[in-house]
């Protein structure tokens, strides 16, 4: 379970995840779902061609 050592009074911003870096300094890297809702792409279905078969 994680420690909370200090407060250091950043502002966060919706979308962005904080984390402790290697070097010990507060760093952001942007969420790839956060934040905000993306739009669904709509998807057009292709009609595909029945083969006929001959008749022998």
């Amino acid at each position: 379970m994680a420690e909370k050592v200090a407060k250091v009074g950043i502002k966060k911003q919706t979308g962005w995840l904080y984390f402790v870096d290697k070097k010990g300094d507060i760093s952001r890297a942007k969420m790839e779902r956060g934040g905000h809702k993306k739009k669904k792409k709509v998807t057009k279905k292709k009609a595909t061609k029945k083969k006929v078969k001959k008749k022998k």
